[in-house]
């Protein structure tokens, strides 16, 4: 069996090597089988290695493995959350942002850290560099070039919920079956995917690439009687560097000092970074919106596009004269191409050149890539566990764009926490949910198997009721130690900084702690700083914190013998000490939301017959949906107060052998 290895391998080398290792994978049998080469799959595959798991992965070309299919960024509000706790939990992503990111900020800085956006423009051969280095030279990890054309399907294990066991993977061009005990499915936008482009319609998931084999779809609607449904996205054209009048946009510098996105770096790869620019449509770009839509079939279907990132067509639409903002973005260090965020645009090509046109600093620019709309199938989330495998199918796990969402941040945090239980499972662990009162990895689970979707789903700080509590700044406190401690997917290095930095912190607020003054004694050590001499209690240092204008360094240059080792800290205690309070009161109603999400719903209650007071649409709701836990159950639309209560008598007063369980919350 050929392990592929290193980088700079030319393709045709790739295709032959990948083609002999194909034929040799088909003798053997893998933990976990991972299908698709995104984001999610690549943090899938990696993930599972992790755990201890023989991994197979599979993709249509070694090469675009790591690829930016839209936008060469990576994080922002909400989706920077998602980053950090990827990368708190030894994945791959913040690592590769760092290394190839080419302009950094922090988005929402003059709102509280707790809604912080780190984001970073990419450089797209840099990010695909990184992630093909660590794929390639994985332990356990044997990744070939392939087409899934069905899935193996066996009778199910009687003791387990389900009614298939998903036993491995059948190839297309030649059929090799390759056995495994678990199967993750990562298919982004290739499921039956379309691209459309003015009124031209292709079969692809990406430009110049083909969809996935029909009989992945066949297998997962006919076969295994799944729910699926269609929706759509789109990209905007690659426009020519050198054709842009920058003079006529708005400057947008990067922060002069890059926050790297990872835990265990202390700065980023990039030297130099480079800016963005900012211009706005004008009323020409609505004509030729309004004028092309008699061409646009992708425009005028009734699938639905992502309502966060919908394309000009649709602003235009929706806003009619309003003005929107176009981001003109860099593809890379050295990269000819723009990418213009905010027009995205599946019209016919000469009608795209006519309207980026209408934009002043466009008035000259010429497109290198046109951009396309694409539909693709999913399968409704609803119908998969909190650790992502699916409630009717042993061993088959999803995970990404197959689940309804938008985004790499999101794809890349399903397709880790699938690939950890696809690789607990396989090695008979038992699988793990993760709460929304820990983490956005918990809550993006949660909204998607509790309530599905109807538009593609992207993450917000919004979404999170907990959110002072689940901070860019402390998902390594949240997460890396439970990594490694309960999971096991977390390394020792990686650990021991972790509680490192956990003790420091923990050092440093003690000591502030430990300086109490009056107000009038702080004034006199912390001139600058302002503070009432009217209040008549002791302050003590980590409530000076708490004031706007008063940072660590000003108190430890106060008291170096005390604080000046907890230095390196300074940010972090600083937002931590401004957030204490806040997160103590938090804490009672996490508890209580933790109690009931350790309440395990039984997943054969037949809802109909039970015999307790709930309403018909009560029944039907709790039927379709099957929540795993009383507090799943709790945020169902139309599942009331009084019903969760009759639902709760009755399964505690019926027995915990019967209806009830606990489920392994971390």
């Amino acid at each position: 069996m050929l392990r592929l290895r290193g980088l700079l391998i030319q393709h045709h080398f790739l295709s032959n090597c990948s083609a002999r290792t194909a034929s040799s994978v088909a003798c053997r049998e893998y933990d976990v089988i991972v299908v698709g080469g995104g984001h999610a799959g690549t943090e899938a595959a990696a993930a599972a290695t992790r755990i201890g798991a023989e991994t197979l992965l599979i993709t249509q070309k070694i090469e675009t493995i790591g690829a930016l299919s839209c936008n060469p960024s990576l994080g922002g509000v909400g989706k920077g959350q998602l980053v950090k706790e990827v990368d708190a939990l030894d994945g791959l992503m913040g690592r590769a942002g760092d290394y190839a990111g080419v302009h950094f900020s922090i988005l929402n800085r003059r709102k509280g850290p707790a809604v912080w956006g780190p984001r970073a423009q990419l450089d797209r051969g840099r990010y695909k560099e990184f992630i093909q280095l660590e794929l390639l030279n994985m332990p356990r990890l044997t990744v070939i070039e392939g087409s899934v054309e069905g899935l193996l399907v066996s009778t199910a294990d009687p003791e387990q919920p389900g009614k298939h066991t998903v036993t491995g993977v059948r190839l297309a061009d030649g059929g090799n079956e390759i056995l495994s005990s678990s199967v993750i499915l990562t298919t982004g936008t290739f499921l039956s995917g379309s691209l459309f482009m003015g009124k031209t319609t292709s079969p692809g998931g990406r430009m110049g690439e083909p969809p996935s084999c029909s009989g992945l779809t066949h297998s997962l609607r006919e076969i295994l009687g799944l729910k699926l449904g269609r929706l759509k996205t789109g990209t905007p054209p690659r426009i020519v560097k050198e054709t842009v009048d920058f003079s006529l946009a708005h400057l947008h510098l990067p922060d002069l000092r890059p926050t790297p996105f990872s835990f265990i770096n202390t700065h980023t790869h990039c030297k130099e970074q480079i800016p963005c620019h900012l211009t706005y449509t004008t009323p020409g770009v609505d004509r030729v919106v309004r004028e092309s839509l008699h061409m646009n079939s992708h425009i005028q279907q009734d699938t639905k596009g992502p309502r966060y990132c919908p394309s000009i067509e649709s602003r235009v639409l929706r806003f009619p004269g309003r003005q929107h903002q176009v981001w003109l973005e860099p593809e890379g260090l050295n990269s000819d191409l723009l990418y213009p965020q905010g027009l995205s645009m599946t019209m016919p090509l000469e009608m795209q050149l006519r309207l980026i046109r209408e934009i002043p600093a466009l008035q000259r620019a010429d497109i290198h890539t046109p951009g396309y709309g694409v539909q693709y199938d999913f399968v409704c989330p609803t119908q998969l566990f909190p650790w992502l495998q699916l409630k009717s199918i042993q061993g088959l796990f999803l995970a990404g764009q197959i689940n309804g969402t938008t985004g790499y941040e999101e794809a890349a945090a399903q397709g880790l926490w699938a690939g950890i239980n696809a690789g607990r499972t396989a090695l008979s662990m038992p699988p793990l949910s993760l709460s929304r009162t820990e983490s956005y990895i918990g809550v993006l689970i949660d909204d998607l198997v509790g309530h599905g979707v109807t538009e593609p789903y992207r993450m917000f700080t919004s979404r999170a009721e907990f959110r002072t509590s689940l901070r860019p700044d402390n998902a390594d406190l949240r997460l890396t130690p439970k990594g490694f401690e309960e999971i096991g997917c977390v390394s020792s290095p990686r650990y021991l900084e972790a509680v490192r930095v956990r003790q420091g912190l923990s050092e440093a607020l003690s000591a502030l702690k430990s300086i109490t003054m009056s107000p009038s004694r702080w004034k006199e050590k912390l001139r600058d700083a302002c503070i009432s001499e009217t209040k008549s209690t002791l302050i003590s240092g980590e409530e000076m914190l708490q004031y706007k204008d008063v940072s660590f360094d000003m108190v430890a240059s106060a008291f170096p013998e005390i604080l000046s080792p907890y230095l390196e800290f300074s940010e972090r205690i600083k937002i931590e000490a401004v957030y204490r309070p806040h997160c103590e009161k938090q804490q009672r109603e996490m508890e209580r939301m933790r109690e009931e999400e350790s309440l395990s719903l039984c997943p054969d209650i037949d809802y109909f017959s039970l015999p307790v007071s709930l309403s018909d649409e009560v029944r039907e709701i709790l039927d379709r949906v099957r929540p795993s836990t009383l507090g799943a159950a709790m945020r169902l639309q139309g599942v009331t107060p009084a019903a969760i209560v009759h639902l709760l008598n009755y399964v505690t007063r019926t027995g915990p052998t019967l209806h009830l369980t606990l489920l392994p919350l971390l």
